[in-house]
């Protein structure tokens, strides 16, 4: 059974892992950058378990405009109470683990948490083969992004929240 909860620094070490493991070492995010985000948005940083192990991970800061934009890799601020978009940077699930619906619990429970704290939308992007993994999440696909992180074409994903 899975179970998901926000971060601590202790998880660092494997969320590390997870991130190499699922992205190229120029889309992965650094320590640094992890450790800045459990510090500073710890409530929109959750991680999934399976026997006390970690094997996923959801996090992202809660920002002012509608898109993603590449500053937000290397800085991040603390989130607000309420309102704003919740960005999502990262989703990975250890390979051993893909396949078995843990992305989708991470999803629905960032949403949930978006919608309680009344955000706007929910932000993302992504390579244009997981396009129709978001759509089926009920995401809308907002055509390609401006961003040039690790030098890939990323499209913008957009979900509305309804409070």
């Amino acid at each position: 059974m899975v179970k998901i909860r926000n971060v601590k620094i202790d998880d660092l070490p494997q969320l590390a892992a997870i991130e190499q493991l699922c992205f190229s070492k120029e889309e992965a995010a650094t320590k640094e950058a992890f450790e800045q985000r459990i510090q500073l948005i710890p409530d929109s940083f959750f991680v999934a378990e399976v026997d006390g192990a970690i094997v996923g991970f959801i996090n992202g800061p809660v920002i002012e405009t509608a898109y993603i934009t590449d500053d937000l890799f290397t800085t991040i601020k603390m989130n607000p109470a309420t309102g704003g978009h919740q960005s999502i940077l990262g989703l990975a699930v250890h390979p051993q683990f893909q396949k078995n619906g843990i992305a989708s619990e991470l999803l629905m429970h960032l949403e949930k948490e978006a919608r309680w704290k009344k955000r706007e939308t929910i932000t993302l992007t992504c390579k244009e083969n997981l396009i129709g993994y978001y759509e089926k999440h009920g995401y809308i696909s907002h055509g390609m992004s401006n961003s040039e992180h690790a030098g890939e074409k990323w499209y913008n994903m957009i979900k509305i929240i309804r409070c």
